[in-house]
């Protein structure tokens, strides 16, 4: 055999794997359209979400400290994760996994230090240049 007749034989298995998932997509397509129930009621197009109705618009507008406690949430809790995964292999890491790990929260802690000295997390402040609540 040759070298390129070896190169073939080699991604055969991905050829069928990918032919075979072309085939269930399809026959799933396939079979919801011919088996799926249509509805032409005029409440069809209509939003619904958990039995209730939706009333206003979907475009509310949400003041940007809902984003930062979001940001803040994702942040910690991966950070989280990631203190987790390290304490359950704490013993294989050694002392090199323990002072990775110092240094990792060591730099979340500096961050965290900056925005409270910058006032990113003075979320008071932000209602008051809106005016949303009086200043003391």
């Amino acid at each position: 055999m040759n070298a390129s007749a070896d190169n073939t034989l080699v991604y055969w298995p991905v050829v069928v794997y990918f032919g075979a998932v072309l085939l269930v997509a399809g026959a799933m397509i396939g079979g919801s359209a011919m088996l799926g129930q249509r509805h032409h009621e005029p409440a069809t197009g209509e939003p619904y979400e958990s039995g209730i109705a939706s009333t206003g618009s979907a475009r509310a507008r949400f003041p940007a400290t809902f984003y930062l406690i979001a940001m803040f949430f994702v942040i910690f809790d991966v950070e989280s994760v990631i203190l987790f995964a390290w304490a359950v292999s704490a013993r294989q890491a050694g002392w090199s996994g323990y002072v990775e790990m110092v240094i990792f929260a060591a730099v979340l802690l500096a961050a965290l230090v900056y925005l409270a000295r910058t006032g990113a997390l003075d979320l008071a402040a932000g209602a008051r240049r809106l005016n949303l609540t009086p200043a003391p």
